[in-house]
């Protein structure tokens, strides 16, 4: 069964940096990254499998996902107030899709928290 739990959430000021990890147990295909604001609907941030990346528009040139044998990770560079969001890793059974949808990835980690400042 796999299990997943983010770490490295944090305050941070607007064009500052913070690098998040998740830990995997077991295995998946692809792994992505969503982040839900107050309020707001969840949207997905970023997807990795063995093939390549995908990223939402909104982070592009700013955020890089990459991985190793034990965690995940997202890093984030020149953060704005509006990346504020509780951050979630995810993980699906099959390749990533060239897109990001919520259905698709079926187990989740707990989530940590982003605060960015102006």
């Amino acid at each position: 069964q796999v299990e997943l739990v983010e770490s490295g959430g944090g305050s941070v000021q607007a064009g500052g940096s913070l690098r998040l990890s998740c830990e995997l147990s077991g295995y998946a295909y692809c792994m992505g990254w969503f982040r839900q604001a107050p309020g707001k609907e969840r949207e997905g941030v970023a997807s990795i499998d063995r093939r390549g990346t995908t990223y939402a528009d909104s982070v592009k040139g700013r955020f890089t996902i990459s991985q190793d044998s034990a965690k995940k990770y997202l890093q984030m560079n020149s953060l704005k107030p509006e990346d504020t969001a509780m951050y979630y890793c995810a993980a699906r059974g099959g390749y990533c899709r060239p897109y990001l949808a919520e259905g698709d990835f079926g187990y989740w980690g707990q989530g940590t928290q982003v605060t960015v400042s102006s």
